[in-house]
Parts: structure tokens; C-alpha cells; sequence
């Protein structure tokens, strides 16, 4: 007995001594790690220059002032899919901020991930679609500050571990699978907290009694700070035997009532009319319900005879099997050959997931899957239509749609590409090549034009969700408008917070954004493309805000993305350009200008360059009352 303690104590110890053993980490290290950590995933293949000997050149990749390790690992909304393995990210022991955000990587995170970073400061993987419970080595980093496990698809409860994390200030865990009741949590740095669109149940903890309502909406929870007692169920469960049997007799009467009042009813009719009209009654649901039918067999000439009726001309071509199509697309292929098509994850969106699919024939299309949409089959397909007219050479046309019960997907024209978020936000190494003054100004030029168009359609048309990701650029960087009429279709607690940045502040619904709101949107775009920061860094810090602060006093190059400045002769125009984006992103919607006002001012500073493109260099001064 005393030789297996003696045992049992020596190989406790050994353990023991393994794990306090301090990390060392060195770049060679770590770009062994990140080479695992690629090698493993799908999706977009990484552009990192493998011939060079150091990763801190590579894109999302910061390393030390030194170069001796590798600090952060940002690859935000990069397409990359497949499971985390282990002894990849974790062999990282010098790591300080982990984003893989806005991917399509799936899986359990792997139980070693969190042990040896010790360092880790900023965790940020939502919106992918990792699922299980959460490693308990995360409980032991105890530097983290800042954690969003949002909008994926981890179950079990929710630790009580992370009252280990007394540093932490945000706590994103919201639109996850999570179960049980909340944990008392004690910390007192904990500012941002959202448990929101879970399973969860019980009393919402006194500790967190003061956090806003909406971060615990749809749950089962009661207690501040939501409006129902955690006391009302149990009162009703103490209603008495006589309340019950009076509840159920007058039931029983009124429903006898009724009855007797609809059998009288029916009587009388009946002495009015013949069986003829009854059947004539049946008649009509049958031709109901075989329309119905008609059209998800490909009843085309039905749905153009209701648009005839309103004095409108419907802009449906064709239905192959289900696939309502739009437009002279050219494209001859159904339901069945899209579901057959490989297809490869593009990014999660606010919307839902795209992917490129690639049919047998070959043609290549982008396929949207969308989520949360809550409306009837009807209201639907009137939405598609509306959207469906919209025909301009600056944004993306819907080219198809299908629409069942359970799956609805969106069709469009696979721009290869990309987004302007990718091209601004995306590699960030040696082999980058940088967007230039001239293409910029001409994005954003395309980019004012289409969502210009939107506006032109009616006062009430808006785009509603006008963000970097959702300009996307042909082979000739010319902008391309997408998602424009989709804001309307999914529910507003369904909305990402990654839109937030881009968010007027006098929006309190995301389905209802006027155009003015777009205005503001589109300011902040500008912004984006003038400084190459994100709209809300990861810090939670606001880019138009930060713009004001930065030249409130007097005018400094920070705010311009160092990209630019290596163009000479522009300083007149980037600050034109500037000017006008801090107007369109105000605070007040009166101040803010029109989209056709945006797009004329575009123009001028466009036509500027193409009429003198080597003019004098311009000092400029600040002195907009805006800025």
C-alpha cells in the first residue's frame, strides 16, 4: 500500500512539474505551429510566403518588437473551415490576442488550446459553428480580458470557472446552445455581458441583475433585470381546486354557446342557398391548392397572371423545379444540379452562410443560405420580386431563389474577387498588394452609385445593412452593391453585432433603417477605406469618433491608412474624401447628405484626378466645423 502511494506521489509530482514548467516560445517554434495550424484547415488557402524563415511578415500574424515570437493571430471572416487541431494555436505560449472571427470552423475546441497561453488577452471566435463545451483550460488563463464565443454552437452550462478570470471585462456568449442557469459571477471588471438566444433557465443572479434586458433575452429566465417575477409560475401552480373547476365549467359553456350559435347560423344559410355553392367552396381550395403546387413544380404562368391582375409585369423568366430565376442569366441547371454542386464555404454573414458552388458544367455561382428570416411563403416571395427588379450595373442581382418551409436560398452571380473587406482587411503581408488611391476612390465611386439607385427607387427603399463585406468587386475592381433588400427578411434579435460599427445611433430596429441611416453607413465605409481600420476595432473603439479625436486639434497623417500615403499629389483629395465621410456619419440624420449628394462629391474628386493627375502638393488645414 505505502509502494503505490509512493507511486502515485512521484508521478502526481512529475505531472505536476510538467505543468508548471515555464513556456518558452521562439519564432522558429512558432511557425511550425502556424504551418500545422494551415495545413489543417480548409477553406481559403492562407497567403503566407512559406520560403520565408519568419512568420511575422505573414498576414494576421504580429509578432514581438523583437520578432521572437508571435503575439497575435488575427484571420477575421477569411472563409476557413475544418477543426482546430491540437498542439497548433496553443503551441503559441507567447500568444496575446486569438481572432479567428467570422469563419466556418466547426468542432470541439481541442482540450489543450488555453494551457499554455498564459499571455492571452483577447479571445474573438464568433460566428463559426464550434460546438461542445467549453474547455476548462480556458479557466486558467487568467490574463483574459475580453472573450466572444458568440454566435456558435456550444452546449452544456456555463462554468462557474469564469469567476477564475477576475480581469475579465467582456463576456460575449449569446445565440449558443448553452443550458442550465446562470452561475453567480463575481467580477467586478465585467463591463460587456450577453447570454442572450440560449437554453438557459432560472433566477438571473444578483451580480448581474444591473446588466441591460436584452442580454438575456431568449431564455427561460426570470428576475431583474427582466419584467417577469421568478414568483408568478408558483402562484400559479397554488391556484385552489374550486378556481380550476370554475376556469373548466365556463369553458364548457362558453364552448356550447358557440356551438349552438354556429349551428344556427349554418341553418339558416342553408335555407338560402343550393349544394351547388358548397361545391363550388371545395372547388375553389382545390384550384388554391393545385396553384400552390403549379408553382413549386414551375407554374410560371400562374404567377405572371397574378402580376397582370395588378397592372405589374413580373420579372420571373423561369421555375426549374422549385429555382424561381430572374433576368436574362443564361444559367440552365435546377434544383437538384445546384445540391450536387461542391461547394466551399465563403464566410457567415449577417444573413446566413455563402458559399461558391461549382456545378458539373462548371459555372460557378454564389449561393446564400439564409437564417432567421420569420415571414409566410406569400410575403416571401413578394420580397424576392421587389428585390428581383432591382437592375443596376453597381450592385449584385439576384438571379435565383428557392423557398420551402425549412431552406431558403438566394442565387447570385460569383464575383471571384471578393469583398472590399478582404482586400482592405485580408493579407497584410510582404506578398500584399495595396489597394491604391485611384481604385479606392473609384470603389467607393461605384459603391455611392448603387446604393444612390436604391434610394432613387422610392423614399421608403433603403439598403439597411451597408458595410465593407458587402461590397464586392469584379475582375476590373469595379463595385458591385450586395444584400440590398435583405435587412427586411431576417429578425432583428437575429442581427450579428458585427454590423454594429456600422450602425447609425438613432437605429433601435435593424429591419427598419431609413435612408439617412444608409447615409451614415456609407460615411463610415468611406472612413474604413480612408484609415484601413476596421469599423468598431476589437477594443469596442468607434471609428467615426476615433477619426474626430484624431483631428480635432489639428490635422495629423495617423488617420490615414499608411497604404496611402506612399501616393503623392492626393493629400487635397484623401482629405475631400474625409471631409465628406465625417458628414455623412454625423450624429443627427439632418446633417447628414443625401446619397445622390454623396455620389455627385465622389465624382468631382474622381474627375479631379483623372483631369490632373500629377497636380501640386496641397497643405491643408482643417478648419470644417464638422471635424
Amino acid at each position: 500500500m505505502r509502494q503505490f502511494r509512493l507511486h502515485h506521489l512521484l508521478l502526481h509530482t512529475a505531472t505536476l512539474l510538467l505543468l508548471l514548467r515555464p513556456s518558452t516560445s521562439d519564432i522558429t517554434s512558432d511557425r511550425a505551429a502556424l504551418l500545422a495550424l494551415r495545413s489543417a484547415l480548409g477553406g481559403r488557402v492562407l497567403l503566407w510566403n512559406l520560403s520565408s524563415p519568419t512568420p511575422c511578415t505573414w498576414a494576421g500574424v504580429t509578432c514581438s518588437t523583437d520578432n521572437s515570437s508571435v503575439i497575435e493571430l488575427r484571420l477575421p471572416g477569411m472563409g476557413l473551415s475544418g477543426t482546430l487541431p491540437p498542439n497548433t494555436v496553443s503551441n503559441l505560449t507567447s500568444l496575446q490576442t486569438l481572432s479567428l472571427r467570422y469563419n466556418a470552423l466547426s468542432g470541439p475546441l481541442p482540450a489543450d488550446l488555453f494551457f499554455s497561453l498564459s499571455f492571452l488577452r483577447s479571445l474573438y471566435i464568433q460566428q463559426n459553428f464550434f460546438s461542445g463545451p467549453i474547455p476548462d483550460s480556458l479557466f486558467s488563463v487568467t490574463s483574459l480580458v475580453r472573450v466572444n464565443l458568440a454566435e456558435n454552437n456550444f452546449s452544456g452550462p456555463i462554468s462557474s470557472g469564469f469567476n477564475n478570470l477576475t480581469r475579465l471585462g467582456t463576456l460575449y456568449l449569446q445565440e449558443n446552445h448553452f443550458s442550465g442557469s446562470i452561475p453567480e459571477l463575481d467580477l467586478p471588471s465585467l463591463v460587456q455581458f450577453n447570454v442572450s438566444y440560449n437554453n438557459l433557465d432560472g433566477k438571473i443572479p444578483k451580480s448581474l441583475s444591473g446588466k441591460p434586458k436584452s442580454s438575456f433575452l431568449g431564455n427561460s429566465l426570470c428576475g431583474d433585470p427582466l419584467d417577469n417575477s421568478c414568483g408568478n409560475e408558483k402562484h400559479k401552480k397554488k391556484l385552489s381546486g374550486a378556481a380550476i373547476a370554475g376556469i373548466v365549467a365556463g369553458s364548457v359553456i362558453g364552448l356550447l354557446l358557440m356551438l349552438l350559435l354556429v349551428f344556427c347560423l349554418c341553418r339558416k344559410l342553408g335555407t338560402k342557398g343550393t349544394g351547388k355553392k358548397e361545391e363550388g367552396g371545395v372547388r375553389g381550395k382545390e384550384v388554391d391548392t393545385s396553384m400552390d403546387k403549379t408553382v413549386e413544380r414551375g407554374g410560371k404562368d400562374s404567377m405572371r397572371a397574378k402580376e397582370k391582375e395588378k397592372g405589374e409585369v413580373s420579372v420571373i423568366t423561369s421555375v426549374k423545379k422549385g429555382l424561381v430565376f430572374f433576368g436574362k442569366t443564361g444559367w440552365n441547371f435546377d434544383l437538384e444540379d445546384l445540391l450536387r454542386a461542391s461547394a466551399e464555404v465563403l464566410g457567415k454573414g449577417t444573413f446566413g452562410t455563402s458559399y461558391k458552388a461549382v456545378l458539373e458544367t462548371g459555372l460557378a455561382v454564389a449561393v446564400k443560405r439564409l437564417r432567421g428570416v420569420n415571414m409566410g411563403e406569400k410575403e416571401f416571395r413578394e420580397k424576392m420580386e421587389e428585390i428581383g427588379k432591382m437592375d443596376n450595373e453597381n450592385m449584385v442581382p439576384l438571379m435565383a431563389y428557392y423557398h420551402n418551409k425549412d431552406e431558403k436560398l438566394l442565387v447570385y452571380d460569383y464575383l471571384p474577387i471578393g469583398s472590399l473587406s478582404a482586400l482592405l482587411h485580408g493579407n497584410k503581408g510582404a506578398g500584399r498588394t495595396p489597394l491604391n488611391w485611384e481604385t479606392r476612390v473609384a470603389i467607393a465611386l461605384g459603391a455611392a452609385r448603387g446604393v444612390s439607385f436604391l434610394h432613387s427607387q422610392g423614399p421608403k427603399i433603403s439598403h439597411g445593412s451597408i458595410k465593407s463585406s458587402n461590397i464586392l468587386l469584379t475582375k476590373s475592381y469595379e463595385a458591385r452593391v450586395s444584400d440590398f433588400g435583405l435587412a427586411q427578411l431576417a429578425e432583428p434579435t437575429l442581427t450579428p453585432n458585427r454590423v454594429s460599427g456600422y450602425r447609425a445611433p438613432e437605429i433601435t430596429d435593424p429591419c427598419k433603417v431609413s435612408q439617412k441611416a444608409d447615409v451614415y453607413s456609407f460615411g463610415v465605409l468611406l472612413l474604413e477605406m480612408l484609415t484601413g481600420k476596421a469599423p468598431t476595432h476589437e477594443e469596442g473603439v468607434n471609428l467615426p469618433r476615433w477619426v474626430e479625436s484624431v483631428v480635432k486639434d489639428e490635422w495629423t497623417a495617423e488617420v490615414f491608412d499608411l497604404e496611402l500615403l506612399r501616393y503623392q499629389n492626393v493629400e487635397e483629395d484623401m482629405v475631400r474624401l474625409l471631409q465628406l465621410a465625417v458628414e455623412c456619419a454625423a450624429q443627427y440624420p439632418d446633417k447628414r447628405p443625401s446619397m445622390a449628394e454623396v455620389t455627385s462629391k465622389i465624382e468631382e474628386i474622381y474627375r479631379s484626378r483623372l483631369q490632373d493627375p500629377s497636380g501640386d502638393i496641397v497643405n491643408v488645414i482643417f478648419d470644417s466645423p464638422t471635424l
